[in-house]
């Protein structure tokens, strides 16, 4: 047997332990987990930093060590991230729908562990630990299979867990770190079906594609964020300039960045002028359009491809557009079905924006940035799904369960004509 199936068939087993764990007893743990972080703050730390370095010599851009590195307020708010968890409603055993049929059976939906979740992600090391704390509090094991660039920051964070699980009593293989970072690896760990629930990969376009292409266990998808903020005619532009600067520089490499302005024609002699001088200041490279660039004469002329483009960087790609039909088409044409945003006064126009757009996070008049799972509330995100398949949107807790029914009786029978008849 291979070592990532034996790896596998100890979660699966350690699933059921934390299954039958109680909300007080999850809770601890996730505490003790936060505690355990801390306290190996110093080992953590100098384990990413030899992680930053080999990026460095292997000329990684500065965007992507940003993702990377940890400092102590990170770590700090990884492990808050965590109690943040501990003080969520527990999913599990939770009555969503009651009620009774004709016959007297008594119909309950209720919330239950998935079983055993995959995560297979790339450059955020804090991943290591938002995953671990979601799948445990939904019920969950969970098997970690982090990039090479973070591989010492995420093994030092799996150490720091597992602590945690031994001191409970419970077995490591809750949280499983898998450091064979072999391809051939992940395509062994994404098609053990029998064992494995689920699998979320968070990464880079190109290891997504591999993990659905190849999968035979059910993937949660999100291939890209190529998120959009069009400025209405009727908006305050104060507002839209301060919502573009906040969703394109406040973290450029985060998937829920703007990589595509459009602004509506009646305001775009206003508004693009400054927006470049704003944006330029920050040092963002803007493509744009030929109506764009008769604003604003050197634009970087936008390609076909800048249009669909998911930069993760200083880029933004501009567009000049003669009403909000013509944006939502833009948007349909060329929509990662991540997150889309209006800025308007005209609340029939957003209204109209939010009905016609299938993405995942609709924003009116505020910014891309929130479409995160802590910011909306869910507590420390596990991903963002851009499949309709069970969740839809940034996961929490909720999306770690399924709903199956309990249905309770007194005897009740299908087929009563079939049952003997008393003499």
């Amino acid at each position: 047997m291979s070592d990532i199936k034996t790896q596998a068939l100890e979660a699966r087993e350690a699933a059921l332990a934390i299954a039958q764990l109680s909300t007080t007893g999850k809770d601890a743990l996730l505490r003790a987990m936060a505690d355990a972080l801390e306290a190996d703050a110093a080992t953590i730390l100098e384990a990413n930093a030899r992680d930053i370095e080999a990026a460095a010599a292997k000329g990684v851009g500065s965007a992507m060590q940003d993702r990377l590195r940890l400092d102590a307020k990170r770590l700090k708010g990884v492990a808050d991230a965590l109690r943040e968890v501990a003080g969520l409603p527990d999913p599990v055993a939770q009555v969503t729908r009651a009620y009774d049929r004709p016959n007297g059976i008594h119909v309950e939906r209720v919330r239950v562990p998935l079983g055993v979740i995959a995560m297979i992600y790339e450059a955020r090391p804090n991943v290591t630990a938002d995953a671990a704390a979601l799948c445990l509090k939904a019920g969950n094991a969970v098997i970690l299979r982090g990039g090479s660039e973070a591989i010492h920051s995420n093994t030092a964070i799996a150490a720091s867990l597992k602590r945690a699980l031994r001191e409970a009593g419970l077995p490591e293989a809750v949280v499983t770190l898998v450091e064979d970072l072999r391809r051939e690896t992940i395509l062994e760990l994404i098609q053990l079906n029998d064992i494995v629930d689920l699998v979320i990969p968070r990464g880079g376009e190109g290891l997504i594609r591999f993990v659905a292409e190849h999968a035979r266990v059910p993937v949660i998808k999100h291939y890209k964020g190529v998120c959009h903020q069009y400025v209405d005619a009727p908006a305050d532009l104060g507002l839209a300039l301060d919502l573009l600067v906040d969703g394109k520089v406040s973290r450029p490499a985060a998937c829920n960045s703007l990589e595509t302005l459009l602004v509506h024609a009646d305001v775009a002699a206003s508004f693009l002028p400054r927006a470049a001088r704003e944006l330029r200041e920050r040092g963002v490279e803007l493509r744009g359009c030929e109506r764009s660039r008769a604003i604003v004469p050197d634009l970087v002329v936008a390609t076909e491809d800048d249009y669909a483009a998911e930069y993760l960087d200083l880029v933004l790609a501009v567009r000049v557009v003669d009403d909000l039909e013509e944006a939502i088409a833009h948007i349909q044409r060329y929509t990662s079905d991540h997150t889309e945003v209006i800025v308007t006064a005209d609340a029939s126009h957003a209204e109209r924006f939010v009905q016609a757009l299938r993405s995942a996070v609709i924003m009116v008049n505020a910014s891309s940035r929130f479409s995160d799972g802590g910011e909306l509330g869910l507590g420390a995100e596990i991903g963002i799904s851009t499949t309709r398949l069970h969740s839809y949107g940034p996961m929490g807790l909720e999306a770690l369960t399924v709903e199956r029914f309990v249905v309770r009786g007194e005897g009740q029978v299908r087929h009563p004509d079939l049952l003997a008849q008393p003499d």
